[in-house]
């Protein structure tokens, strides 16, 4: 790894050792006996739960011991997409970190510090002897990017603390207070063979390179969804034109918005050049509609070789139908805090199964519960309605915004001491594992804060420097200065 010097120097280093541990969601056995073993050669008390979950427990700064007790919490996971042309093994290669201009970024993956950065300051804090805090108890939870499972199994006991300060977001210089909570829906479309006519040529159609970005944090910013443009030109094509469709493609991360689609189809020879025009046609509509939000957008149709075999009409229709016309993007915006997203839906992949069926995922998130499940029901409807099957899974609460929370206080005028500005407080349409603990513990007092990121779930994923050591120096300011047992 390349010798890389950035304040503050503990922060990321322990962030630098993160990146050299393969620890991508569902992979994370090293990265949780590394942690444990930081904990234990410390000489701190250490415990890890049967999932893989890690707590490791500081005492308190002499004179400090009559402070409220807070559990400093990040997830030790990160999400692994890397650029196509990238030769990249997330089970046993390092993260490749890298520094451009005031940007720390990876070499053609996502960087991780979603949220392994959480993880490193954490980690700082623990060794830190200097440090003045009370009772500090540091929670390292697994396999937040796909599903909070490890947040979901964790045991109440293990939540001992007053105050949880979860280290997961993304602007530096805003509280959140509040998180949306989440589902997924799973639609199997099954289908017959049939065989393709002679006398029909043979094209491959690519959407790709768009913007995509984060499924919570980026819905609302009118970027275009892959799997719904290459929905809506096979549905125009079909409509004018004989079209078979022989496979499709689509998005990777049911949390990420997708970049890039693919589809094969088959059409008469002799209307293979229409068939261009259409295409090039779309193309431009597109580009317009969207000149703002997605200046790299590609399409490309080329000629492909020939396959036997292609889905049967029946199928196709139903299944390009109800991509058409299920829900994507924001469903409703929050009557209470201005600007913040309520609810939302994101169209994430099309893959075929090992068992050739195709597989439809799409998430939906909320802040409100019953919104939630509505949006949910909604979507499940569309692919019922087309002769899917659906599962729906994965359901994790949202966290309610407490305004008058007393760690709030402390974050807020330690800012403004630190820095001689005013925090903005915010609740984020992004899952965290805040609303399963407080579901555990519902007497929690809890903010999350970080240092400012872009791109994340992305290979553009990059964290900004100095709002690094400004929120390190604000987490050493906000632990100083909490609260006491008796206030």
């Amino acid at each position: 790894m390349e010798q890389l010097n950035l304040q503050p120097k503990a922060v990321f280093d322990y962030f630098f050792q993160i990146c050299a541990i393969p620890h991508g969601s569902k992979n994370e056995a090293q990265i949780s006996e590394f942690l444990q073993n930081f904990g234990k050669e410390l000489g701190y008390e250490t415990i890890a739960d049967s999932v893989g979950n890690v707590l490791i427990k500081k005492p308190a700064y002499p004179g400090f011991e009559n402070r409220k007790t807070i559990i400093l919490q990040g997830h030790m996971d990160m999400v692994c997409d890397k650029r196509p042309d990238v030769e990249h093994d997330f089970k046993k290669d390092p993260i490749r970190p890298w520094v451009d201009g005031e940007w720390l970024k990876a070499r053609g993956t996502t960087l991780g510090a979603d949220n392994g950065i959480g993880v490193a300051a954490a980690m700082a804090a623990l060794a830190d002897k200097s440090l003045k805090h009370g009772p500090l108890n540091c929670l390292f939870t697994i396999d937040e990017e796909t599903g909070l499972t490890g947040a979901e199994a964790l045991a109440p006991e293990l939540l001992e603390g007053d105050i949880l300060v979860n280290l997961d977001s993304e602007d530096e210089g805003e509280m959140f207070i509040g998180c949306a909570g989440g589902v997924c829906n799973y639609a199997e479309f099954k289908h017959e063979w049939v065989d393709v006519p002679a006398g029909y040529f043979f094209m491959k159609v690519d959407i790709n390179s768009l913007t995509g970005g984060h499924s919570g944090d980026d819905i609302n910013k009118n970027r275009a969804n892959a799997n719904k443009l290459m929905a809506r030109f096979l549905n125009r094509v079909s409509a004018k034109f004989d079209c078979y469709l022989c496979d499709i493609s689509g998005g990777s991360l049911h949390n990420a918005i997708p970049r890039d689609a693919s589809a094969l189809i088959a059409v008469p020879s002799e209307d293979k050049e229409p068939v261009r025009i259409e295409f090039n046609l779309f193309a431009a509509e597109v580009q317009d509609e969207y000149s703002a939000t997605e200046p790299s957008m590609r399409f490309t149709m080329q000629s492909a070789d020939p396959v036997a075999k292609a889905i049967d009409r029946n199928s196709a229709k139903a299944l390009l139908g109800s991509l058409q016309a299920v829900f994507n993007g924001v469903f409703a915006m929050s009557s209470d805090m201005p600007g913040l997203v309520e609810t939302s839906s994101n169209l994430a992949s099309v893959k075929r199964t090992a068992d050739d069926t195709l597989l439809v995922t799409a998430s939906q998130r909320s802040s409100v519960l019953s919104a939630r499940d509505n949006v949910s029901d909604t979507v499940r409807a569309a692919f019922e309605l087309a002769g899917a099957t659906v599962t729906t899974k994965g359901k994790y609460p949202g966290w309610k915004p407490n305004v008058k929370s007393d760690i709030l206080k402390v974050a807020c005028d330690t800012y403004k001491e630190l820095f001689g500005a005013e925090a903005t407080i915010k609740a984020i349409h992004a899952g965290l594992e805040c609303g399963l603990f407080l579901e555990k513990s519902p007497s929690l007092d809890m903010i999350s804060f970080g240092p400012t990121m872009r791109g994340v779930h992305s290979p553009d994923e990059r964290l900004h420097i100095a709002s690094t050591e400004r929120w390190w120096q604000h987490l050493v300011a906000l632990l100083e200065h909490a609260p006491c047992d008796n206030d």
